[in-house]
C-alpha cells in the first residue's frame, strides 16, 4: 500500500479533466484522457481504501468500511446536484463543467499534497530508488501497520534513510546528526520528512532529541535510528551506541533490528577511502533490506547489534545466482583486467589476467581426459602459479580438488586420498624432487601434460578466450550444472592437536568469506598479496588464490614460507601491498628481511597463533606497519575475524585495531560466547566457549561427525568479547591443563614467557604428573637464557602461582617443532617434553 500515490492520484484527475475539456475535436484524445482519468481516480481511490481498512482495527474495520461506503454514496449524489445545476439551471457546457472540475480538483491536490507532502516525496524517492537500485525487502512482515516501533539499523552509506524509508508502507522519522540537519539546502527537505536532529556533542540537544523521539512514539508514530552515529567507514558494524536505549525506556515499543546488504561499494559508501567521487562498481545495484522480528524495548544495545548482524549473514544467501561460482568469477575479472598483472612465482614465472584465463583453459581439456567419471581430483603442489592454475583449472572442469598436506607424512596422505576416494594426483616430478617426496599410484605429472599441448591448440584457446565475451564463455564453462551450494573443495585439517579431518566447502562458503574479506580492507587493481602459505592450508587456497583474482589484484608466490631472504626479495621486486604469514614466520621476516624490502607493504596479517606483544611492537618498529592479527578456522572458510587499519576521515575516527585481539568478526560472520558445560550464552567480557555462524560455514566433515550446534560451528577455542566487539582467543580448550581441580591456559603462560625472552618464541605443553594429575612443560628456543633465570622472572610476574611451571621444567631446544602451515606442531611438542623429561629423570 503506498500513500505517496494518493496526491499523485489528485494530480492527474486535474491533469487529464483539463486536457479533455480540449479535445473536442479529437476522438482519440478524449478517449485517452478519458482512460488516464479513470487511472489517476484509482490511484486516489484505492490506497485510501486499502490504507483504512489497513490501519483499523479488527473491532472497527466494519463499521468504518460502512461510513466511508456512505461518505461516497453522499459524495456521488453531491457532484450529481451540482453537475445538475451547472448543466441544466446555469446552462455550462460540458467542455466547461469538466475544465472547472479540473481546476476544482488541482485545489484538492494542493490541499492533499499540503496535508501529505511527506508521503509524495517517498513515493518520488522509491521510484528514484527502485530505478537505480534493485531492492530486495525481506521480513517486511515484522514491521507493524500501526502503532508506535523503533527500527535500529546498522549504516553504511547516504543512501541508508531512502533504502529503508521506502521499504516500509509508513512513514519514517529519522534521527539524523544535527551537522546535516542544518545543511541549508536540505533543511526544508528534512523539515518535511519530520526528521529528528541530534548532536552527540550537547547534553541538552540529546535529551531534546529523546524526548522528540518519544513524542513521535506516542502519536503510535514510527522512529529509525542508526545505532553506530556515523558511517561505517571500515565497511564492519560498528558498536551500537545506547541512545536508543533511553529513546524506548519505560515505554512498550519494539524494536525491529534492520540491515542493509550490498551497499558497501556504491558510490555513497567509504569504500576506496571516498564517499561520492568514484565509478559505480554495477548498474542496478542490488540491495537487500532485511527487517528481523520484534524485540523487547528492554533489550540491550549488544542484543540488538547481534540480531542485525544476524540478519546480515542469513541475507548473503541472497546475492547468489547461477553463475557465482568461483572459476567462473575469476572468468569475469580476467576479462575485466585482461592485460594487468595476475600472478608470479619464485620460479620466474609472470602472468597477466589474460595468460592465466588462457592457461587455466587449456589445462581443462587435459584434465576433463584423463580424470574423465572422477569428482575429486587430489593437487600435489607448492604455493606456485602452476599450483593456482590447476586449483582454477579443476574448478572449471566441474572437479572438486583437495591439495594435499604433502608436510603431513605419506600415511596421512594415503588417508586423505582413500576418504575422498581420489584416482588422480595432479603434481610435478620437479617438486616431488626438492621436497624430497616419493612417487605414489595414481600421480599425472604436469610436465606430461604439458608436452601433449600443442602451439596451434595454445594460439586457439588465446584467441578463444580474448575473442568470446564473458557471458559466453560463462555459458560455455557451465556445461555441468553446478550450484554454488555444491562441494568446491575438501581441505584437511592440520592436524595440530589430533587427526586430520577432511572439511568440505563449497562454491558459496568461500565466495562469502572472499567477499567479507573485500569488505574490510581497501584494495585496489595495483594490490599484490605475497602468498607465502601453501594451499592445502584453507587460508592459502581462499586468501591467495580465490580472493586476489576474483577481486581482480595480484599475487606473488614462495613455496616456502621460512625462506625470508627470498620472500623478502620477492615482496621488494613486485612491490607486493599484503603480507599473510603466521607470527612464527614474521619472527623470521623480522631478522632478515631488511625494512627497505617491505616498505611497500600496507597490510600485514597473522594468524593461526597468538600474536605475541614484543613481535608486534619489534614489527611495527622496523617495518611501520602495524601487524594485523586475525583468526579463522578451516570450518568457516577459513577467515572469522581480523583487526583492521584505523580510518581517521574528516572529524570521525573509527577504530578497527585493537592490539591483543584477534578484531572484529568480518562481515556475514556472526560469534557468541556461551558457557562450555551449560551453553549458557555469556555477556561481554565474560571467558567462554566460542561459537561462531555464518555464509563461510563448511558444508560437513567427510563421513559426519559435525560440530554443529543449532547452526552454530563450535570452535574449541575459549575466547571473550569486548563491548566494541573486538573478539580476544584466550586459547584452545584442549590446551588447558588441569592442576589441583584449576584449569590453567597454557597461552596466558606462553605470553608471560614470551615477555621475558627476546626475538624467540616458546610453546607450553603438559604431561602427565602421578600426584597433580598434569605438569606444565615450557620449551624455548632462545639460546641465552638459563632456565634458572627464567624461573626466577616467572614468579617475579603476577601470576599466579599454580600456573608457573616448576623450576625443572623449563627447557631449551634449537627449534619449535611447526607444521606445513605455519602452526606450533603441539603433538611434536608434546613428544619432545616427555623425551626430554623422561632423559632429566
Amino acid at each position: 500500500i503506498e500513500p505517496g500515490l494518493v496526491p499523485l492520484g489528485s494530480l492527474g484527475m486535474g491533469i487529464f479533466s483539463i486536457l479533455l475539456s480540449y479535445s473536442t475535436s479529437s476522438f482519440a484524445l478524449a478517449a485517452a484522457s478519458l482512460i488516464l482519468l479513470g487511472i489517476s481516480g484509482g490511484l486516489f481511490i484505492v490506497p485510501l481504501n486499502a490504507l483504512l481498512q489497513q490501519r483499523s482495527g479488527e473491532q472497527e474495520r466494519g463499521r468504518l468500511i460502512a461510513t466511508n461506503n456512505f461518505i461516497n454514496t453522499a459524495g456521488i449524489l453531491l457532484a450529481s446536484g451540482v453537475l445538475w445545476v451547472l448543466r441544466d439551471i446555469l446552462q455550462i457546457q460540458a467542455v466547461r463543467i469538466a475544465l472547472i472540475a479540473g481546476l476544482l480538483t488541482f485545489i484538492v491536490a494542493g490541499y492533499v499534497i499540503k496535508e501529505l507532502p511527506d508521503f509524495l516525496l517517498r513515493f518520488v524517492f522509491y521510484i528514484l530508488v527502485h530505478t537505480v537500485y534493485r531492492v530486495r525487502v525481506v521480513g517486511g512482515k515484522n514491521v507493524p501497520l500501526r502503532g508506535p516501533a523503533i527500527l535500529v539499523c546498522n549504516h553504511v552509506s547516504f543512501m541508508d534513510p531512502f533504502f529503508v524509508g521506502t521499504s516500509v508502507p509508513r512513514l519514517i522519522r529519522f534521527l539524523i546528526t544535527r551537522d546535516y540537519y542544518a545543511i541549508k539546502s536540505l533543511k526544508w527537505f528534512f523539515r518535511l520528512m519530520k526528521a529528528i536532529p541530534v548532536s552527540v556533542k550537547s547534553r541538552r540537544d540529546m535529551l531534546g532529541a529523546i524526548a522528540q523521539a518519544r513524542n513521535e512514539f506516542n502519536k503510535g508514530n514510527m522512529v529509525c535510528i542508526f545505532a553506530e552515529g556515523e558511517i561505517s567507514r571500515t565497511g564492519n558494524i560498528r558498536p551500537f551506541k545506547r541512545g536508543f536505549e533511553k529513546v524506548v525506556e519505560g515505554l512498550n515499543v519494539p524494536i525491529i533490528p534492520v540491515h542493509l546488504d550490498r551497499v558497501w561499494g556504491s558510490i555513497f559508501s567509504f569504500k576506496g577511502g571516498k564517499f561520492f567521487y568514484k565509478w559505480p562498481e554495477n548498474i542496478f545495484r542490488p540491495v537487500t533490506v532485511s527487517f528481523g522480528k520484534p524485540m523487547s524495548s528492554s533489550a540491550a544495545a549488544q542484543e540488538v547489534r547481534q540480531a542485525v548482524m544476524e540478519l546480515g549473514s542469513e541475507a548473503v544467501q541472497y546475492r547468489r545466482g547461477l553463475y557465482d561460482l568461483l572459476h567462473l568469477r575469476f572468468v569475469k575479472s580476467a576479462k575485466r583486467n585482461w592485460s594487468s598483472f595476475c600472478m608470479a612465482d619464485s620460479s620466474g614465472r609472470e602472468l597477466t589476467y589474460g595468460k592465466a584465463l588462457a592457461g587455466s583453459l587449456i589445462l581443462v581439456g587435459s584434465i576433463r581426459r584423463r580424470c574423465r567419471g572422477e569428482s575429486m581430483v587430489g593437487i600435489m603442489l607448492p604455493a606456485s602459479v602452476v599450483g593456482a592454475l590447476a586449483n582454477i583449472a579443476l574448478s572449471m572442469s566441474g572437479k572438486v580438488s583437495v591439495n594435499l598436506n604433502f608436510t603431513a607424512g605419506r600415511e596421512a596422505i594415503a588417508s586423505a586420498v582413500q576418504q575422498c576416494g581420489i584416482k588422480t594426483i595432479l603434481t610435478s616430478r620437479l617438486f616431488l624432487a626438492r621436497a624430497k617426496i616419493g612417487e605414489m599410484g595414481g600421480m599425472v605429472f604436469l610436465e606430461d601434460i604439458i608436452k601433449d599441448i600443442t602451439l596451434l591448440r595454445k594460439v586457439l584457446t588465446t584467441f578463444t578466450a580474448f575473442l568470446l565475451s564473458s557471458r559466453l564463455l560463462l555459458i560455455f564453462l557451465r556445461k555441468r550444472k553446478i550450484s554454488p551450494e555444491d562441494l568446491a573443495t575438501v581441505i584437511f585439517s592440520s592436524g595440530s592437536t589430533g587427526i586430520p579431518k577432511g572439511i568440505m566447502l563449497s562454491h558459496h562458503n568461500i565466495l562469502s568469506n572472499v567477499e567479507g574479506i573485500s569488505q574490510v580492507f581497501q584494495l585496489t587493481g595495483k594490490d599484490k598479496v605475497m602468498g607465502i602459505l601453501p594451499f592445502f592450508h584453507s587460508f592459502g587456497l581462499t586468501a591467495t588464490i580465490w580472493f586476489p583474482i576474483i577481486s581482480g589484484f595480484g599475487a606473488v608466490y614462495h613455496p616456502n614460507p621460512t625462506d625470508a631472504k627470498t620472500i623478502g626479495e620477492m615482496v621488494s621486486k613486485y612491490r607486493a601491498t599484503i603480507l599473510i604469514s603466521t607470527p612464527t614466520f614474521c619472527s623470521g621476516y623480522l631478522k632478515k628481511c631488511a625494512a627497505e624490502e617491505f616498505s611497500s607493504l600496507r597490510y600485514a596479517i597473522v594468524g593461526a597463533e597468538k600474536l605475541q606483544e614484543p613481535l608486534a611492537r619489534a614489527f611495527k618498529e622496523k617495518y611501520g606497519i602495524d601487524l594485523l592479527e586475525g583468526y579463522g578456522c578451516t570450518e568457516m572458510g577459513p577467515v572469522v575475524s581480523v583487526n583492521t587499519p584505523d580510518v581517521a576521515h574528516w572529524t570521525v575516527r573509527q577504530t578497527g585495531h585493537r592490539q591483543g585481539t584477534a578484531g572484529h568478526p568480518i562481515p556475514g560472520v556472526i560469534v557468541k560466547i556461551v558457557n562450555p558445560d551449560t551453553g549458557e550464552t555469556l555477556p561481554c567480557g565474560k571467558e567462554g566457549m566460542l561459537l561462531v555462524k555464518g555464509p563461510g560455514r563448511m558444508m560437513g566433515y567427510l563421513g559426519g561427525n559435525n560440530s554443529i550446534l543449532d547452526g552454530w560451528y563450535v570452535t574449541g577455542d575459549i575466547a571473550s568479547i569486548d563491548e566494541d566487539g573486538f573478539i580476544t582467543i584466550m586459547d584452545r580448550l584442549s590446551r588447558f591443563s588441569k592442576i589441583g581441580g584449576e584449569m590453567v591456559p597454557h597461552i596466558r603462560i606462553e605470553d608471560a614467557v614470551n615477555q621475558l625472552l627476546k626475538d624467540a618464541v616458546c610453546v607450553v605443553t603438559s604431561i602427565r604428573d602421578d600426584q597433580r594429575g598434569e605438569r606444565l612443560v615450557v620449551l624455548h628456543n632462545y639460546k641465552e637464557a638459563k632456565s634458572e633465570d627464567l624461573w626466577r622472572q616467572l614468579c617475579e610476574i603476577d601470576l599466579p602461582r599454580l600456573w608457573i611451571p616448576g623450576r625443572d621444567d623449563i627447557h631449551y631446544i634449537e627449534t619449535i617443532p611447526t607444521l606445513g602451515t605455519g602452526k606450533v606442531d603441539l603433538r611434536q611438542a608434546r613428544i619432545i617434553a616427555k623425551e626430554i623429561t623422561a632423559g632429566c629423570n
